[in-house]
């Protein structure tokens, strides 16, 4: 099957084709001609799946040139994919005399807002779109096609008040695309009240798909962490790597540390200009750095294509984060590893997210040499042991060590003589 066998437009297959892009993805396949015959879609499917062009390719078959503008609006959770999609959709749009433009924070606002108000498609963050709608710079009375990318990650992050404002913005006789990593819960809840008798469609990558990436789990001691993670990385024929870290700081930090043993790393967080991050992205891209240090904003949303490890040099925070982390490679049935360093206290934790996605935790004694951390009585009860950390110098005699100089004290004040009233 081909995209025109789907119903796209020969210019918008042309430009496909063009890029070496000529047979569309599973999801592709699920949802271009629901979108193109003017149904709403609720569309669960992972990241890497080949969601841009699903909502994408009939998209701009759906405006014409000549509509007033912007006559598509995508919302997305980051600056990093309203980036990516633009760069993603400029060929097909070209290809059909439209216009396309990125709305996000972080970039001077008077340009972005004139260079949007001409545009056939925004794509566009919550919060810079509410600012431009504030100053008015355009009006999304017009917008005939909505799409909602990464909902989920959207109400992840807090945005719901804000999505909801946008969204009673747009015309109630809209055509809404809702695309999420799940359709559950206040997804779910949230797709039904942005949409109108939708069709649904879940995609799940095969088990094959899955079984393309190796997942290990590296226990060790904290300061064992760099050494291992050099020791990788000096592989120079492994290939492009991301790096995760929790915090801001933690990734400038590491990226010094990194270049202090000859290992070149560039750093990519929240904390970074809008410059700063598009060049390191940039550099990781073609290649002139080969490891990119990213805090969890880097975790959705950026598909850089050859992405062979992904390393979770701080535990992500649950599930979730682990599977779209580790989801930045084996990516359009390519091959990858995912790498967990494991310490201690993240044990129990780490275990646990194994077990829900159904990977071999492995077991041992750490890279550090400590042996792998757990009491028996912590085992069983997941609390210390209730004499943890006491000295134990038999029988009762700790407890007459600490009593002795209180009992000392209250003889004393029984022995003092009663004050005699003055007068």
């Amino acid at each position: 099957m081909s995209f025109a066998d789907l119903g796209v437009s020969r210019p918008v297959a042309g430009a496909l084709a063009k890029r070496g892009i000529s047979a569309p993805f599973a999801v592709q396949k699920l949802v271009i001609e629901d979108v193109l015959d003017g149904r709403d879609v609720l569309v669960q499917s992972p990241t890497g799946s080949g969601k841009t062009l699903a909502f994408g390719a009939p998209l701009v078959d759906l405006i014409e040139a000549g509509d007033r503008r912007p006559a598509a609006l995508i919302l997305v959770p980051t600056r990093e994919l309203a980036v990516q999609i633009v760069d993603e959709l400029h060929d097909v749009a070209t290809a059909r005399a439209l216009s396309i433009a990125p709305v996000y924070g972080g970039v001077g606002l008077e340009r972005q807002a004139k260079r949007a108000a001409r545009a056939h498609i925004v794509v566009a963050t919550p919060g810079r779109l509410e600012d431009l709608l504030q100053r008015r710079a355009f009006v999304l009375d017009h917008v005939r096609v909505l799409v909602i990318d990464e909902a989920d990650r959207m109400l992840d992050m807090g945005f719901k008040p804000a999505v909801d404002r946008i969204v009673a913005r747009t015309p109630r006789e809209r055509q809404t695309l809702f695309f999420s990593a799940t359709l559950e819960a206040a997804a779910g809840k949230v797709a039904r009240a942005y949409t109108r008798d939708a069709r649904r469609h879940v995609h799940e990558p095969v088990r094959e798909d899955r079984g393309e990436v190796e997942h290990r789990f590296v226990h060790l001691t904290h300061e064992a962490k760099l050494d291992a993670l050099v020791k990788e990385l000096r592989d120079s024929e492994r290939g492009r790597t991301l790096v995760f870290v929790r915090t801001k700081r933690g990734a400038d930090r590491l990226v010094k540390r990194l270049r202090a043993k000859d290992v070149e790393a560039v750093a990519m967080h929240g904390d970074k200009s809008q410059r700063q991050r598009e060049n390191a992205l940039a550099r990781f891209e073609r290649g002139e750095v080969m490891t990119l240090v990213a805090t969890d904003v880097a975790a959705r949303g950026i598909d850089v294509p050859d992405v062979v490890r992904v390393f979770n040099y701080d535990a992500p925070e649950d599930r979730a984060a682990y599977v779209h982390r580790i989801g930045r490679t084996g990516r359009a049935g390519r091959t990858g590893t995912g790498i967990s360093f494991v310490l201690a206290d993240e044990v129990k934790e780490m275990r646990r997210i194994a077990k829900a996605l159904g990977l071999e935790f492995g077991a041992g004694r750490t890279e550090g040499g400590a042996p792998k951390p757990r009491r028996d009585e912590e085992k069983r009860s997941g609390r210390p042991h209730k004499d943890a950390g006491k000295r134990h110098t038999g029988g009762d005699a700790e407890k007459r060590v600490t009593d002795g100089p209180r009992r000392k004290r209250r003889r004393r004040r029984k022995r003092k003589p009663a004050a005699t009233p003055a007068g």
